[in-house]
């Protein structure tokens, strides 16, 4: 079918996106992907019949307004692993059509879950066990801060694996570089923030560190954790907490 698709976000080369927007606005797109910057006040949709939102807990109160504007006479579904307390209230009142999806795919096992103060020797066993199944490893720390730290303890603990680092706060095209050479394979294990806790599709990826993960809320840890098992691989996640 002759159908055009375009995407809207950070990466997306300004020039690239001033067309984008052209598109939208006289119809010439048929699907398009984006982040938030599709919301923005100067993004006008020429026939939007259909808005899906993705990961709905991390859009905020202005999002939601201008969603609420769309919605007069737009088709609206919205997913999330962990809806906020607002919407799931909808769902269960009945004022919003709810669906679950419970089956999980086929083969695929239940990822183990350890919390326990932070053990040197669990976590490295960890990540070498991982290594030496040939698979791949998250290591997410809360701040930006804690990653020098945790970058020393992996040189110390695990030398022989190489480690990469991706945060927000990198340029977007070095922050695809990292993302893309993780995906390649070219490093063991990917350190980074919670920038990593939705979006990411990773099947060789199946063990989990969490640093000081009593900073994180539960549905960040919820979201991290779903980041591994998505294979038929059995996968690890080990939430640690200061001694």
């Amino acid at each position: 079918m002759p159908i055009k698709i375009a995407q809207a976000s950070r990466l997306v080369a300004a020039k690239e996106l001033a067309q984008v927007k052209e598109d939208l606005k006289s119809g010439a797109i048929d699907i398009v992907i984006g982040t938030h910057a599709l919301l923005a006040k100067t993004v006008n949709f020429g026939r939007l019949g259909l808005l899906v939102i993705d990961e709905e807990q991390h859009f905020g109160v202005t999002h939601k307004e201008r969603i609420k504007r769309m919605r007069e006479d737009v088709h609206v579904l919205t997913l999330s692993a962990t809806p906020i307390p607002r919407t799931l209230q909808l769902a269960l009142s009945g004022v919003r059509e709810l669906s679950l999806i419970t089956t999980p795919p086929l083969d695929r096992l239940a990822v183990r879950t350890y919390i326990s103060p932070f053990d040197p020797v669990i976590v490295r066993d960890a990540l070498r066990r991982e290594r030496y199944r040939g698979g791949q490893s998250f290591y997410v720390a809360p701040r930006i801060s804690d990653l020098d730290e945790v970058a020393e303890f992996l040189r110390e603990a695990v030398p022989e694996l190489t480690f990469a680092r991706a945060t927000g706060q990198m340029p977007p095209g070095e922050l695809e570089d990292v993302m893309s050479a993780f995906y390649d394979g070219r490093y063991d294990i990917l350190l980074s923030t919670a920038i990593v806790e939705s979006g990411l599709d990773l099947p060789n990826a199946n063990t989990l560190i969490v640093h000081r993960a009593d900073v994180f809320g539960l549905a960040q840890l919820y979201q991290l954790r779903g980041r591994v098992g998505r294979s038929k691989t059995r996968a690890y996640a080990y939430f640690t907490i200061p001694v």
